[in-house]
């Protein structure tokens, strides 16, 4: 191998901050993007090992509904994109991740049916930005699609630079015309592409800073990649795409826009899947699973061969109410391999308050992403509607319209009509939604999972989005005092 003087035959001079930039000739095109690819997005990443999938017969009814929409031959029902939102915790990604294990193992076919998956993830500096997207994109579709590949290849040796481009460029340059490139389309099988948690896309490699100052941007950065995908679409090439994240205000507005209807379906997973149903049956399966280890263990049953009993099992089922990333929290918690199951599971259903414990820091750390994505500005307003919405649930009624209590909250602490609503826009992945079934018991209950309600009414969680339900009644008198004092 030759060597290169950069220098030669200079002296006495200083070099400052000098970059070296080396090509190496012998990579392809393909490995040069695998080089700048996210690689931990994809689906069967190590990265994401084990990928979560679905508990076998949950979320049936929409593992069968997108199974109906997308076609493998032909683009599916006019429809080529499918949007699939439920607020957190509630098994997106299980879904997603179930989806693409099936399309790998679908049988008596001669293509791939699967082109390429992306996994947004808020903490993973490859994984929340936009920046990766389409490099990833792209290089899986070379390696799903082996007559694409030369073409793809071919675009990245004329113009290395494409890799710094805008990601609308590298778009056009890196999938569309090499797809164009093959001639007829229409006789192509169609391949799907799933991105998954575009909520957690926060255009930052440093956390801090989106929490702290430019929360606003994420909201740019999520709709950047929908237009993304939006074009994508729109040079009708043979791929679908499937897209999953929570309802929040911006993408729901984005995707139920009058120029979108045509070409997107959109599937609310909260109302569609017997989430009751669905918990329970994991909640049994994994529990009867425990109890089989602890007895191959060894472990002394005499005084308890029913384990873990049937009134034991239903509290838990009531206890997670719906929410799969609970029971899931609760089950990891019991199956812990340093203590006795029988013992960790009692303590969890009939111990000290669920928001306490420390198998649900999960829960407590989604929570405090979700409060700390919220733009400075907003959270004193926020926070108080919180305090409002919590200390004044039980007067009203359980079926009373959402966007009532809360303008009725407006007028009784002063603010401006509407207020309230905008307050809490960055909350939607843990507001339920207004049509949503009602979950039982007294008063007006606005959020998916009674822990969320813990988590906010303990300082020690929720630190400074803690809130005062002091406040809420000192806000109101003063509303009166100064409504009474203006009409003397």
């Amino acid at each position: 191998m030759s060597t290169v003087s950069y220098f030669k035959n200079a002296q006495n001079f200083v070099a400052k901050d000098i970059t070296f930039n080396s090509l190496n000739t012998y990579l392809s095109g393909i490995d040069v993007l695998y080089e700048h690819a996210a690689t931990g997005a994809m689906h069967d990443s190590d990265e994401r090992y084990p990928p979560p999938l679905c508990h076998p017969g949950t979320r049936e009814v929409v593992i069968l509904r997108i199974k109906d929409w997308y076609g493998f031959l032909t683009r599916p029902n006019k429809k080529p994109i499918m949007w699939i939102h439920a607020p957190a915790g509630y098994g997106k990604t299980a879904v997603a991740g179930t989806i693409a294990k099936w399309l790998e193992e679908v049988q008596g076919l001669d293509f791939s049916p699967l082109g390429a998956t992306f996994h947004f993830w808020r903490t993973s500096p490859e994984r929340n930005s936009p920046a990766r997207f389409i490099v990833t994109i792209a290089y899986q579709l070379a390696m799903s699609i082996p007559e694409l590949a030369p073409h793809i290849d071919n675009a990245v040796k004329r113009n290395p630079m494409i890799l710094r481009k805008a990601l609308e460029v590298q778009l056009v340059k890196l999938v569309v015309e090499p797809f164009k490139a093959l001639g007829e389309l229409d006789t192509m099988p169609n391949r799907l592409i799933i991105v998954d948690g575009v909520d957690e896309c926060i255009n930052s490699d440093q956390e801090y800073r989106v929490e702290r100052k430019y929360a606003e941007d994420q909201e740019k950065s999520q709709i950047r990649i929908l237009e993304l995908i939006r074009l994508l679409e729109s040079h009708h090439l043979p791929l679908s795409f499937l897209v999953l994240s929570r309802p929040e205000a911006w993408i729901k507005e984005y995707f139920q826009s009058s120029s979108l209807r045509s070409i997107v379906e959109v599937v609310d997973l909260y109302t569609l899947c017997d989430h009751f149903k669905d918990t329970e049956a994991y909640i049994r399966a994994e529990l009867t699973r425990i109890a089989a280890r602890v007895t191959a263990d060894g472990m002394d049953l005499e005084e308890d061969e029913a384990w873990p009993g049937e009134d034991v099992e239903r509290d838990l089922v009531w206890q997670a109410n719906g929410h799969m990333l609970y029971a899931s929290t609760a089950i990891r918690h019991i199956d812990s391999p340093y203590g006795d199951p029988r013992a960790l599971l009692k303590g969890l259903v009939y111990g000290a308050n669920s928001a306490h414990s420390s198998p649900f820091s999960t829960l407590q750390e989604l929570y405090m992403q979700i409060m700390r994505s919220c733009p400075e500005s907003n959270r004193p307003c926020m926070i108080q509607v919180l305090e409002d919405v919590l200390t004044c649930s039980l007067y009203f009624s359980e079926e009373a319209d959402s966007r009532q209590v809360f303008n009725c909250l407006d007028h009784l602490a002063g603010r401006v009509p509407g207020q309230g609503l905008r307050a809490i826009r960055p909350l939607y992945a843990v507001l339920r939604p207004s049509d949503a079934p009602h979950q039982g018991g007294r008063g007006f209950k606005p959020f998916v999972h009674s822990s969320f309600v813990e988590f906010l009414s303990d300082p020690g969680l929720s630190l400074e989005f803690a809130i005062d339900h002091q406040k809420t009644v000192r806000r109101i008198l003063s509303s009166y005092d100064r409504s009474h004092r203006n009409k003397l």
